[in-house]
C-alpha cells in the first residue's frame, strides 16, 4: 500500500499530466504549469446528527 495520494488533475491548472516527484516527500509534479504539489488525506466527515 502506497502512503501517496493520487491526483487525477492539477490543482491549480486542471491538466492531467501529472508524474511523482521524489522530494518533497510524496509531492506531484504538473508537467504543464511545472507547480510541485502534495495531496494529504485528512478524513472521512460523517455529517452532523439532527435531533
Amino acid at each position: 500500500m502506497s502512503d501517496r495520494a493520487t491526483p487525477f488533475y492539477c490543482p491549480y491548472c486542471g491538466e492531467e499530466d501529472l508524474r511523482p516527484q521524489e522530494e518533497p516527500h510524496a509531492a506531484w509534479l504538473c508537467n504543464d504549469c511545472r507547480r510541485v504539489f502534495t495531496v494529504k488525506f485528512v478524513g472521512i466527515s460523517v455529517g452532523q446528527v439532527s435531533k
